[in-house]
């Protein structure tokens, strides 16, 4: 019995592009064979990236289970629908492989694990809940539902927070500061991407199309240098506001609008900036991403953004203002060089996948601890 596995279910909302989830598959990658990760999707993706996903978790040996209620976006109706629903289908899957820790990622698998622990609530006696927080606001437009789960989540000493911003936005919130293990990355084997125009600073935006990521901003940013030739803005992504954005920067000849790039870490060494105007973030694996591969990182200076990049970061623009933003794209080749490596030499220190899978690993352990002592 003592030779068995730790066994940790990660329950993400779906195999698809995603902080939570590249959070998730990098914990299951780093931990130690004593820890048996498996990955289960609430929703159940279908987009060109799922595949990749999939791909990437059989290679490294990480069991996987499918959702059955399909991806749409619609009002998060079939999202809601996916977590109610789960525990229907996840307690066979329970059953059969008996996890010891469940570790949940994000609202909609916060829904699901506390709508299967509601039904099944002997189950969880013999099993231990790690839940991380990605995000410095929770449950946007379910209020109730947040407060009914937050007092779960705390009642199970489950909380984990990503970043100091998260932590101090969740105590203000709901009254107790969770610890803090630091999400990680690593540095990408990196590739040329072709699509770079000649003689231009190649400014790089890459996330899902929400308001979240400083849509408005990125657009007004555009707009403002379309008559300055110095600069080119390569926009990847899609979410609910890509229509706007394809239609305010219809016929604009600085910038290129496409849909998500698949493997953008080892593309990253490729661009001038990364620019991130966002109004919030829990703690963006894009900007360590950026600083790991050696890309500087333009940005609007909110928590969680401003937590990736040392002390005194100069591109910055805290008030999210376009102009400001072109002073940043301005710097000469050489100072952008230093900062570069100023910005991989923090991410080293302080982001890397190792450090977050022992970190994680550690907590699996002594969950497994209190749940023989209980």
């Amino acid at each position: 019995m003592n030779d068995s596995p730790l066994r940790v279910f990660h329950i993400v909302t779906h195999f698809d592009l995603g902080g939570a989830e590249r959070v998730a598959l990098n914990i299951a990658e780093s931990v130690s064979p004593g820890v048996e990760c498996h990955l289960v999707e609430v929703v159940r993706a279908h987009s060109a990236y799922t595949p990749q996903f999939i791909n990437e978790m059989r290679e490294h040996g990480i069991y996987y289970h499918r959702a059955f209620v399909p991806q749409y976006s619609f009002h998060y109706l079939f999202e809601r629908l996916a977590a109610v629903t789960f525990p229907l289908w996840f307690v066979f899957l329970f059953l059969r492989y008996r996890p010891r820790v469940i570790h949940c990622h994000t609202e909609v698998p916060d829904m699901a694990v506390y709508a299967f622990a509601s039904l099944f609530p002997w189950l969880m006696r013999r099993c231990r809940l790690v839940r991380t927080i990605h995000n410095t606001r929770l449950w946007t437009g379910l209020t109730k539902t947040g407060q009914r789960i937050e007092r779960f989540m705390q009642q199970h000493h489950a909380n984990v927070a990503i970043s100091q911003s998260v932590q101090r936005a969740y105590g203000r919130r709901y009254g107790s500061e969770p610890e803090i293990i630091y999400n990680g990355v690593r540095a990408e084997k990196q590739k040329a991407y072709e699509g770079l125009v000649a003689g231009k600073v190649n400014i790089l935006f890459a996330g899902r199309l929400e308001q979240q990521k400083g849509i408005d901003v990125l657009v007004r940013t555009v707009k403002v240098l379309e008559n300055d030739g110095r600069f080119f803005f390569h926009i990847f992504g899609s979410g609910r506001l890509e229509t706007f954005v394809r239609e305010r920067l219809s016929g604009c000849k600085n910038c290129r609008v496409t849909g998500p790039l698949f493997g953008l870490s080892h593309y990253l060494g490729s661009f001038d900036f990364l620019f991130m105007p966002s109004l919030h973030e829990g703690l963006s694996m894009l900007s360590m991403e950026a600083s790991m591969n050696g890309l500087p990182v333009v940005e609007s200076g909110c928590e969680g953004l401003a937590e990736t990049l040392p002390p005194g970061w100069p591109l910055e623009s805290q008030a999210n203002a376009p102009e400001d933003y072109a002073e940043c794209f301005a710097l000469p080749q050489e100072e952008r060089s230093v900062l570069a490596e100023k910005a991989r030499n923090f991410a080293e220190e302080h982001f890397t996948v190792a450090r977050m899978g022992q970190c994680y690993e550690e907590l699996y352990k002594s969950c497994l601890v209190n749940l023989n002592n209980d």
